[in-house]
């Protein structure tokens, strides 16, 4: 499978697991529910963009560098939290664990994806 698909397909699942994971974090709290949640909103459709429309160009791989680099960033955020130890032991704790491990995974991933991408460059097409 080629590199640039890998890095759609991995860059779309890690928005995904993005999602579910701040959908998690506004449920038990962590992070307070409101208005201001829209800016989420934003944030995943510029990803979008970026992974969709943008993938053949160095601003989308810019783009999904940066996703991953925010998707990596999760468990590393959570698990360092003083809370952290109560929510994973408490009730849906085996979820949240389990999204910071695949998202980390998945941003890593892409931004090894993406790094390659950006440093290899793509084949010129010949006319």
């Amino acid at each position: 499978m080629k590199t640039a698909t890998q890095l759609t397909i991995a860059s779309l699942l890690s928005i995904v697991l993005m999602t579910l994971h701040v959908t998690d974090d506004i449920q038990r709290g962590i992070s307070p529910p409101g208005a201001d949640n829209v800016g989420a909103v934003v944030i995943f459709t510029v990803w979008l963009i970026g992974t969709l429309l943008l993938a053949d160009r160095r601003l989308g791989l810019v783009i999904m560098l940066i996703g991953g680099l925010f998707a990596a960033a999760m468990p590393v955020l959570h698990m360092r939290g003083a809370r952290y130890p109560t929510i994973a032991a408490g009730e849906g704790g085996f979820f949240f664990v389990w999204s910071l491990i695949a998202v980390g995974t998945t941003g890593v991933y892409s931004m090894i994806l993406a790094l390659r991408e950006l440093w290899v460059g793509r084949p010129k097409k010949s006319t």
